[in-house]
């Protein structure tokens, strides 16, 4: 499951951001814009390690909401199909330009080096409570600021801890992408003559 907190774009979101984190005292951020805690509430409470006790909450809480009085697990609490671990990924693009979707579909772009930093944090660390849980994600954004400002001034992330941090080269294959897209390509008209023949068929 993949999740976006920043809720979009930081050219963006960049200045909204930082108007609310002056109006909010919090700290304002240069290389990330602050997170919304909203989906990974709901997130949590359908999956989440607590979800049983987070579900009781919320319905204690939101008594006169109907939808809430009449929510439906998604997740059966007993199956242990549950979110174990958080995997918080921290990307640097060069130059401080990010990779947009058409650069990557129509390499437009020349070729680049992304580096990605990778923490992963039990889903048990995780406050259960809306702020709590926000007041956790705004750490980790402020964190986040904080590592982009010392890889963009010196090229590397800061290790965290005594574990030093392990670089490890991932190179993309050409060859892969062309294939994948030629899949990709052929499935859809695969699947285009089946629906035109099934539709000469029947009607």
């Amino acid at each position: 499951m993949v999740l976006f907190p920043e809720g979009g774009f930081l050219h963006k979101r960049r200045e909204i951001s930082q108007r609310f984190a002056e109006k909010n005292n919090l700290p304002k951020l240069e290389y990330v814009s602050l997170p919304r805690a909203g989906a990974m509430k709901i997130i949590m409470e359908e999956v989440g390690p607590q979800r049983e006790q987070v579900a009781s909450t919320s319905k204690q809480d939101n008594k006169k909401d109907d939808f809430n009085q009449n929510n439906t697990k998604i997740v059966d609490p007993k199956s242990g199909d549950s979110i174990e671990w958080i995997l918080d990924v921290t990307i640097a693009y060069p130059d401080r330009i990010p990779l947009h979707l058409q650069d990557i579909v129509c390499g437009t772009r020349p070729p680049c080096t992304t580096h990605l930093h990778y923490r992963l944090y039990p889903s048990s660390e995780v406050p259960t409570d809306t702020e709590g849980m926000t007041q956790w994600l705004y750490d980790r954004f402020i964190e986040k600021d904080k590592m982009l400002e010392e890889f963009y001034r010196t090229g590397q992330f800061p290790s965290t801890g005594n574990n030093p941090s392990v670089a490890r080269q991932v190179r993309q294959d050409n060859l892969r992408y062309l294939i994948l897209h030629l899949f990709f390509i052929a499935s859809t008209f695969l699947q285009y003559k089946t629906l035109c023949e099934l539709w000469s068929y029947f009607w």
